[in-house]
């Protein structure tokens, strides 16, 4: 059975992490989402003071070292952070392809910093899209060209808010396969 982990990296709203707890169940049939206790400290040294956000890699990198391994589970550090890799000017989230270990930030997701008002609605369906992504990326599935798939690479909030909380047809049985794989 596949076991996913949710793990803070520093404080994150609770709300917001029991609702990905019961998403990713939703998304992820015969799967076992647990919220750990534990709340790992966001690392300074993956801040970087000039881009005013953190390296998301390095705290993947942490994030690795920090939790125990074991064959069927699956951690997913999630952050109120604003992360970002060299490449990119920011990043919802990233994830070993495939591992066992992912990251997403809650930041970007909220309607707020875009000033928009807040909507828990919005913030939490964009929460659990970006967290379903980032694991199917631990389950070894790449982008999908499907701009609604939940597997479409999200370059924007527009991008997140247009793909639906879902695997389309082409990504749907891959990970099925390795869910089976894993019971």
């Amino acid at each position: 059975m596949l076991k996913i982990f949710l793990l803070q990296i520093g404080q994150v709203n609770v709300d917001a992490l029991q609702f990905l707890q019961r998403g990713l169940k939703q998304e992820f049939p015969q799967t076992e989402v647990t919220v750990l206790e534990t709340v790992m400290p966001i690392l300074r040294e993956a801040y970087n003071s000039f881009r005013q956000q953190y390296h998301s890699t390095h705290l993947l990198t942490k994030m690795s070292n920090y939790i125990k391994k074991s064959e069927t589970q699956h951690t997913l550090g999630v952050t109120e952070a604003d992360l970002y890799t060299p490449s990119l000017n920011f990043v919802f989230g990233e994830a070993q392809c495939p591992g066992k270990v992912a990251l997403v930030s809650l930041c970007r997701l909220k309607p707020q910093f875009y000033g928009e008002p807040p909507d828990s609605q919005l913030f939490h369906e964009r929460a659990l899209k970006e967290a379903v992504h980032e694991i199917g990326h631990t389950l070894g599935l790449g982008h999908c060209k499907n701009p609604l798939c939940i597997m479409f690479f999200s370059n924007s909030i527009n991008d997140t808010d247009r793909k639906r909380a879902k695997f389309c047809e082409e990504c749907r049985p891959l990970v099925l396969r390795v869910l089976e794989s894993k019971n």
